[in-house]
């Protein structure tokens, strides 16, 4: 069981792995903590965010929308590579998702299919929304998956986890296509020998 990096730490952590990072606003205390509990964490979660133009994306992740209020994720990651820090502790990203799938992910194991939404998410991992419009089509620059790689491997380094503690959003949530456009076992193979 893991405690969440402070702020502070995750702020060192994604510029300790060579990100470029921009803080948004009160990110540090922007959360939902009272929804629920934030931690243990276990993973990293990957989203794209079904958005063109990155000023309005990191908007719509920092302040939500009707149905679902901000912060949605950590972190936005830009076409460019750029974080944009939006919020931090509890974030509406993973929803409810499989049980099973977290017991995997704690044991550094591939990750079953995800086929019940019995565990909250938000609780249990960090999540990193990437500008992307998820249709296929969309382009992943890689400046973008470099940044994807280094955040996802900044977070497992502070923790001292494997590359296994990284899914997608589709690993986890039954329904759920994100990230489309690149495989996650490519990623995780990207983090993989980043961590060494």
């Amino acid at each position: 069981m893991a405690p969440p990096m402070s702020a502070a730490q995750f702020l060192n952590a994604l510029k300790s792995e060579g990100l470029t990072v921009v803080e948004v606003g009160d990110w540090r205390t922007h959360n939902r903590d009272r929804q629920g509990p934030w931690g243990p964490v276990h993973g990293v979660l990957i989203h794209h965010t079904v958005t063109r133009g990155t000023d309005a994306t990191v908007r719509l992740c920092r302040d939500g929308h009707d149905a679902l209020p901000g912060p949605l994720c950590h972190g936005v990651i830009a076409k460019d590579g750029t974080v944009h820090l939006v919020g931090y502790g509890r974030a509406n990203h993973a929803g409810a998702g499989d049980g099973d799938v977290l017991k995997a992910v704690i044991a550094e194991k591939r990750p079953p299919q995800d086929n019940e939404a019995d565990t909250d998410g938000n609780r249990h991992f960090y999540g990193f929304e990437c500008e992307n419009l998820g249709d296929g089509e969309d382009p992943w620059p890689e400046a973008q998956l470099a940044a994807v790689e280094k955040a996802a491997a900044a977070v497992c380094r502070h923790h001292g986890w494997g590359a296994r503690s990284v899914l997608g959003h589709l690993e986890w949530q039954p329904g759920k296509v994100d990230p489309r456009g690149f495989t996650m076992d490519s990623l995780r193979d990207r983090v993989h020998d980043r961590l060494k």
